[in-house]
């Protein structure tokens, strides 16, 4: 009976929300460093600048487990009957989690394995399905409660729509790279998915930052609070790292790995830390209630 009480402690004292958030803070500074210290470009064989094949896939495997976990941790909370929140917003983030991990390995495999231009691949079904599913999550939270902001926050809303909005358009006048390469009737379908996949993310992009800062002002204060700044925090990230890659990708000597896609990687581990902040409140309230009725 000892034997089994210390198995079963130590086996939740691994998987505590300490232990989580050291995880993911962990894996957020490795990240960082992992950017910081190899995205720098080499010349090639054809002297052509280029990054090395194993840092590529090094940036795919920290994005990918970041948004696995993030996923792992939603579902938890979507499985819970102690969540305190609505259980329905969880499982929409799930869907929206591990279909960027899935996303993430198409691209990926469309990049370093078909050696084709990932810009658009299989993985993009994914990511759409990503974006539509974190933006009725993130809509749950913040319909989940009365939004009573002040004049002053609303003037903070208003004006970060207003300047995601214009980096988004300013960025979206940014000029294609020319292909050079042999035209087929894959091409033209391309040619034709493109541009509306791209608009179709930077309209996400906007629409998911206006909804995390209010989000974010919905919330603040108080320890129940933390789990939602963290995933205000990850829809911030997921729109710089967007911005950054849409300009960035119109260049002809694009190569992905840069260091400001690191927030993709930051973004799953924050939207983990968010769902684990959640659990971990949720059984506080609970145990601050069952307290009570014991009195």
């Amino acid at each position: 009976m000892s034997s089994t009480y210390h198995k079963s402690y130590r086996k939740k004292s691994i998987f505590s929300t300490q232990n989580i958030i050291l995880v993911c803070i962990g894996w957020g500074v490795l990240a960082i460093l992992y950017f910081l210290l190899f995205s720098a470009q080499i010349p090639g064989a054809d002297g052509t600048p280029k990054r090395a094949e194993w840092y590529v896939i090094g940036t795919n495997i920290l994005e990918a487990i970041a948004y696995l976990g993030a996923g792992i941790l939603c579902l938890r909370n979507w499985r819970s009957p102690q969540i305190a929140s609505n259980r329905n917003l969880w499982l929409a983030m799930c869907i929206g989690m591990f279909s960027y991990f899935l996303g993430g390995v198409f691209f990926g495999y469309t990049e370093l394995i078909l050696k084709q231009d990932p810009s658009v691949s299989f993985g993009d079904i994914f990511f759409v399905i990503t974006y539509l599913s974190v933006g009725v999550g993130i809509i749950f939270a913040v319909t989940s409660r009365r939004i009573n902001l002040e004049i002053w926050q609303w003037i903070i809303v208003l004006a970060i729509a207003a300047f995601g909005s214009t980096v988004a358009w300013v960025i979206s006048q940014v000029p294609e790279a020319a292909t050079t390469a042999p035209q087929d009737s894959s091409t033209g379908i391309i040619a034709t998915i493109s541009p509306i996949l791209n608009w179709f993310y930077i309209i996400s992009d906007v629409l998911l930052l206006i909804l995390a800062t209010t989000l974010l002002l919905a919330f603040w204060g108080g320890r129940a609070s933390l789990s939602w700044r963290m995933i205000a925090a990850a829809a911030f990230s997921l729109y710089i790292a967007d911005m950054w890659f849409k300009y960035a990708s119109s260049s002809p000597s694009y190569e992905s790995g840069d260091v400001l896609e690191v927030f993709w990687v930051l973004s799953g581990v924050l939207f983990g830390m968010g769902a684990a902040l959640e659990y971990d409140a949720s059984l506080h309230r609970l145990r601050r209630i069952s307290g009570r009725k014991r009195v």
